[in-house]
């Protein structure tokens, strides 16, 4: 039996430390398989001696697959009990709370004592006020066997697994990978019977996730397939650990294509598409680079070879968790192999910056930043294809805008509590991100478009955020900003409130098109407030130049043009009416 002293000191955090290195422990006796293999006997060796050999590379094998296996049991089993033990964790917060709050204590060997009974009672109160708290005690003590009984049940469960692995009962499988043995049948059977959501739609897979139970979620989190990865709705913890997963597969894919398409010669058809699988690899090259970087923590949420290009999206703290997350979408010429890692420090810087603006306004709270590279922006070599992908057309924004209010939807979705959610969009970025704001159902708290051509609308409220709640970040000697090309410059949009990107006590000044995240500049400093939700420590102000009165004009046109087109549409309904 466990006393609830001991519970009370037990620590998630080490458990979840002893899962990854039983990960380690696990992967590195799986990459032992090639020399294992080398270690066969040769084709040409036959007689006793052989035969004796083979047999003793075979039980080396069968050994070798009994402890991966019985590794990654254990490995399992301490994952749930982790997971059991945060929720525990949590129940004896809340019993304590409600203990304090009214008056008791919950002692350390469980029993509920009266503390500060109420004082000054008036007699003929004195009964009911005695028969309530003899209801909290009750339902105090009531939570404290419930903990006990789940602790038990815990120890119970973990101790299963540890006596199973040391007395050689978990059953590797069958056949003579390393790699096979390293998902026990059990768990197999477990992910097995999760099986998919109904449809790939971010409610559809949250509330998959959240119908499982607790031993589904751990098996599929211990081995999780390919595609959990990229279904938005999943917590950010299971689609790192899928999308982690699934980076050697998706490397030695792209290195078999690139080998098929090599194969006696590449034709003149074929040259750009193995520059297409060349520049995947060295995208793949470059997310593994990125999530290295684990002071804070990152979370691989989007990893997708089809297309094109490579797409990625990379958190930098606990997505599931934080308080505080922003999205930040890049523009023209962005690729995951050459954008990726500027981005993450971007964000990192971003994340250390908001932190440090809740700490000045006296508030508590975590932040998490993702660069968010998960569309195709339009490339350099796309320029004369003005009805496709070129910058110059909105196809591209479009297409990657449904994809990211998906993104935007998931992260809500996949949580019980509603984080402030702020979406960040900059150069051709800011009109994917409008496009995706256009969506709705995002439950984007905040807005800021940064160096923005346009958001692909004239009127704020097709954006669908909160009134007052949608900034814009112009700097000087930004030309991108005034082309109005996509719905109308929005510094002439009203509903937009101007931040300055000028020298202020917060920071320098930027100027042109790209150093809006720059560090120590009055303008990451605006992005940190809006951000950590306090954008009462912004400071405003609004750079005007010779292109916003250029702009000026096509803007009115094509406001005139939407007008004109809603005109139109209510012209056509009143008509409709009238004969209808």
């Amino acid at each position: 039996m466990v006393s609830f002293a001991e519970v009370r000191r037990w620590n998630p955090g080490a458990l979840e430390t002893v899962h990854g290195e039983l990960g380690k422990r696990r992967d590195d006796l799986v990459g032992l398989q090639d020399e294992l293999d080398g270690a066969k006997n040769p084709d040409s060796w036959t007689g006793d001696a052989a035969d004796k050999s083979a047999q003793e590379h075979q039980k080396l094998v069968e050994d070798m697959r009994a402890l991966i296996a019985e590794v990654s049991t254990v490995r399992l089993a301490v994952a749930r009990a982790a997971d059991d033990v945060a929720k525990i964790k949590q129940q004896i917060d809340e019993a304590d709370h409600e203990a304090q709050a009214n008056g008791f204590q919950i002692t350390e060997e469980g029993g509920v004592r009266d503390v500060a009974p109420p004082q000054d009672v008036p007699e003929d109160q004195v009964e009911e006020v005695k028969q309530h708290r003899l209801q909290i005690r009750d339902k105090l003590s009531a939570e404290v066997e419930e903990i006990l009984d789940r602790a038990e049940d815990t120890d119970e469960e973990l101790a299963k697994a540890l006596n199973a692995a040391e007395k050689d009962e978990v059953d590797p499988g069958e056949g003579d990978s390393l790699a096979g043995a390293a998902t026990p049948a059990g768990a197999q059977a477990m992910a097995a019977s999760a099986g998919k959501p109904a449809e790939d739609s971010p409610k559809a897979n949250a509330e998959w996730w959240k119908s499982l139970s607790d031993e589904q979620r751990a098996a599929l989190q211990e081995n999780p397939p390919a595609w959990l990865g990229s279904r938005d709705g999943i917590p950010a913890e299971v689609r790192d650990a899928a999308n982690r997963a699934n980076i050697d597969d998706t490397r030695r894919s792209l290195q078999d294509e690139k080998a098929k398409l090599e194969q006696g010669g590449v034709s003149e058809d074929e040259q750009e598409k193995l520059k297409q699988v060349n520049d995947k690899l060295k995208a793949v090259d470059a997310v593994e680079e990125t999530i290295a970087r684990d002071k804070p923590p990152r979370q691989l949420l989007v990893l997708d070879s089809s297309g094109e290009r490579l797409k990625a999206a990379v958190a930098v703290g606990n997505v599931d968790t934080a308080d505080h997350v922003s999205v930040s979408a890049p523009g023209y010429t962005s690729t995951v192999d050459g954008s990726l890692k500027g981005m993450d420090s971007e964000a990192q810087e971003l994340v250390a910056k908001s932190e440090d603006e809740l700490a000045r306004g006296g508030k508590d709270g975590s932040v998490a930043a993702i660069a968010w590279i998960g569309y195709e922006p339009p490339q350099k070599d796309e320029n004369l294809d003005v009805l496709g992908d070129s910058v110059v057309s909105s196809n591209s924004a479009q297409e990657g805008g449904a994809k990211l209010n998906e993104f935007y939807k998931g992260i809500n979705a996949s949580r019980d509590d509603d984080p402030h959610l702020t979406a960040i969009g900059h150069s051709y970025g800011s009109t994917t991100t409008g496009y995706a704001l256009q969506g709705g159902g995002h439950g984007v708290d905040d807005a800021v478009i940064l160096g923005s051509p346009g958001v692909g609308t004239n009127d704020i409220e097709d954006l669908k955020v909160p009134e007052g709640h949608a900034y814009r970040l112009e700097a000087k000697d930004d030309p991108v900003a005034d082309f109005a090309r996509f719905g109308g410059d929005p510094s002439h949009m009203d509903g937009f409130k101007d931040l300055s990107t000028e020298k202020s006590e917060h920071g320098s000044e930027v100027t042109g098109h790209s150093k809006y995240f720059k560090p120590d500049t009055t303008s990451q400093h605006n992005l940190a407030a809006v951000v950590a939700g306090v954008p009462e420590q912004a400071v405003t102000g609004k750079t005007d130049g010779v292109g916003d009165a250029i702009s000026y004009v096509p803007h009115q046109v094509q406001e005139g043009a939407s007008q004109l087109k809603d005109w139109g549409s209510a012209a056509g309904s009143k008509i409709k009416d009238v004969f209808s």
